[in-house]
């Protein structure tokens, strides 16, 4: 198609991903009068990472008034931390509200996508085969697309049932099995006190202990409930209170002292000393992300829990060896390994101007502009991309939305063929973040490549407040763009 034909029509727009973010851009587009365009999902639902993530215990660790979006408030949560059913129905109801599901297309992922310079548009290259082209591509894969697997020789030979917590196997029933989990951060920590209560035995294979603190999580009283759904006033309320008490990670440090002693009297609640011990992670809080939980630490006053910090020498076809010659002996593998949280929009085969990857372009780490573009990539936009991981990732969505939108509406108002931001405002904008970073201390003990690529530069946080993004979000920037009109 040639360029001069677009300026007859509107973009036509790919979104990657139904989760949240890709949810709440394709809401933003259809308010905005853009109707052309696609989000294409690898699972058979919507959701994102709450669709995949349906082990027991499964829960949110921001408070739920603040985990739904401004323009569709849900003033009936049923606790505090909402649970992965709550979350996942609330995110199915948006979709359906807004019209979203027509535009879905299921069940295919993009396994590369390619920009070709001579028509100005990308190419989305899916699973089936399907080939899908586009004037703007939005991905909305975020943090949590790629599982992460251990490298644990052996592994593959395992006979019995294993698998990732991300993609629990609902049918498996784990009643009076003996069960080993390898992890113990966060879907362990939720996880493990659950599946407690059915096996017969369950062995938690812990490689670094991590600090878990409690979580005021009662579940509301019908009383509660009804005043939040007839006086319209009391979330918005509850929600603009609970978005004040968020700081950005300076004031989260500035509270280091008092959760240290909220998770150390949660792990005086262990009764074996030498268990009490083993909990006590050797790094400093906050240089790992930080945890929730009321149930996780007594869990292992349960005699069929049994925490294993030797580190694990090989998988058998029915067991694992730890280091000290001992073989465990188990049904069920779950791997609570997470997410390789560190590829963005890199977990696609993404190839940009002169055929660029973009594994090449963030060979020292993903980096980006303000979170959302990359240079060599035009008309590419990020949701949840690089340095934007912060208190409520809904609301660090939907500044970033409304950026993406407006840069949508400049390409088409302006009848451009594409825009591409220059590579000399990305390196002065992440210069400066890596500087802001360098000063949180707690990302700096060498506790984490949860926030590190691994050249070692931090590429997940964000370094300031959540106005903070909304404000540097604000604008067009159209002095950091390159462009190209049709």
């Amino acid at each position: 198609m040639s360029r001069t034909s677009r300026a007859n029509r509107p973009p036509r727009i790919a979104i990657i991903g139904a989760g949240p973010g890709g949810l709440c851009m394709g809401i933003r587009l259809e308010q905005a009068g853009f109707h052309d365009f696609e989000i294409l999902e690898k699972a058979s639902g919507v959701g994102g990472t709450w669709y995949h993530n349906r082990y027991p215990g499964c829960a949110c660790d921001i408070p739920s008034h603040l985990y739904s979006f401004s323009f569709e408030l849900k003033r009936d949560w049923s606790r505090p931390y909402a649970t992965q059913p709550e979350i996942l129905s609330y995110l199915e109801h948006c979709a359906e509200k807004y019209g979203m599901l027509s535009h879905c297309r299921f069940g295919d992922a993009v396994r590369r996508a390619h920009w070709d310079e001579a028509a100005a548009e990308w190419t989305l290259e899916t699973e089936s085969g399907r080939a899908i082209s586009a004037d703007v591509v939005v991905s909305a894969v975020g943090m949590f697309n790629d599982i992460r697997l251990p490298a644990i020789p052996g592994l593959e030979s395992f006979a019995g049932t294993c698998f990732h917590s991300a993609r629990w196997k609902r049918d498996h029933d784990l009643s009076g099995e003996t069960v080993g989990v390898i992890g113990s951060a966060a879907s362990a920590v939720q996880l493990v006190p659950e599946i407690a209560k059915q096996a017969g035995m369950v062995h938690l294979f812990q490689r670094t202990a991590n600090w878990v603190a409690p979580k005021q999580d009662d579940p509301f009283s019908e009383e509660q409930l009804e005043h939040f759904r007839n006086d319209p006033r009391v979330a918005p309320a509850v929600r603009r209170k609970i978005f004040e008490s968020f700081g950005g990670p300076r004031a989260f440090e500035s509270v280091r002292s008092e959760m240290v002693a909220a998770c150390m009297a949660e792990i005086a609640k262990v009764e074996d000393p030498a268990v009490r011990a083993r909990l006590v992670p050797d790094h400093p809080w906050g240089a790992k992300r930080p945890l929730l939980s009321n149930d996780y630490y007594p869990a292992f006053n349960r005699a069929n829990l049994e925490l294993v910090s030797e580190p694990i020498e090989r998988i058998t076809t029915d067991g694992i060896v730890t280091d000290d010659g001992r073989t465990r002996t188990v049904d069920t593998l779950i791997l609570a390994t997470g997410f390789a949280t560190t590829k963005f929009a890199s977990a696609i085969d993404i190839s940009g101007r002169g055929g660029l990857s973009i594994n090449h372009a963030w060979n020292d780490g993903a980096q980006a502009y303000k979170g959302v573009v990359t240079a060599g990539f035009p008309n590419l936009f990020m949701l949840y991309g690089p340095n934007t991981n912060a208190d409520s990732i809904i609301t660090m969505i939907e500044y970033q939305t409304d950026y993406v939108l407006r840069q949508i509406q400049r390409i088409t108002d302006q009848q451009l063929a594409w825009i591409d931001v220059k590579p000399e405002p990305m390196a002065e904008y992440n210069a400066e973040i890596q500087r802001e970073l360098e000063e949180i201390s707690m990302w700096h003990a060498g506790a984490s490549d949860y926030y590190r690529a691994a050249s070692g530069r931090i590429v997940t946080q964000w370094p300031r407040s959540m106005p903070a993004l909304q404000e540097a979000l604000s604008g067009l920037d159209e002095d950091a763009y390159e462009v190209a009109s049709l």
